[in-house]
């Protein structure tokens, strides 16, 4: 009975390390409700939109577009503020596109159809450390089972007795 309370304590352990673990990880509409496209207000939307978000390594930003209208490109900061589109690090042409964040330092994205990023169709973005996991909790010391106590008390009265 000891020993099944066990493996479900282990268990119950393990499900929640790993619960905690897809829980901080988040995922991220790029631009909510707009999605990706030119915006109304030009560069301002996409960087009041990352403005008041945290980017961590292993979330996943999902960039909803119309396939042929728009896409998704990595570019160094040079080729953002310039809105060079000749220097890509890669294309998504097909949304939606989902990019994972996998390592820490500045992101930038920019649209490559013509007039799209000038017009603002750009992304730059930080991505810190993954959130640490808490420290694991301890493994209890199992019980002894109930009748060793008593067992112990019998070896300790016929030890005394047979003397």
């Amino acid at each position: 009975m000891a020993r099944r309370l066990n493996m479900l304590f282990l268990a119950t352990i393990a499900l929640a390390a790993f619960l905690q673990n897809s829980a901080a990880q988040s995922t991220y509409n790029v631009g909510d409700a707009l999605g990706w496209t030119v915006p109304s207000n030009g560069a301002v939307f996409y960087s009041t939109w990352a403005g008041n978000k945290t980017f961590r390594v292993g979330d996943t930003l999902v960039f909803n577009f119309a396939s042929g209208s728009h896409n998704v490109a990595g570019v160094l900061k040079a080729d953002f503020d310039a809105c060079n589109t000749a220097n890509t690090q890669f294309v998504n042409r097909t949304g939606p596109a989902n990019i994972v964040l996998n390592s820490t330092g500045e992101r930038y994205y920019i649209c490559t159809f013509s007039g799209h990023c000038s017009a603002g169709q750009k992304l730059a973005i930080n991505v810190s450390p993954a959130t640490p996991s808490p420290a694991p909790t301890p493994t209890p010391t199992p019980t002894p089972p109930e009748h060793y106590s008593f067992l112990c008390s019998v070896f300790i009265l016929d030890s005394e007795f047979s003397e």
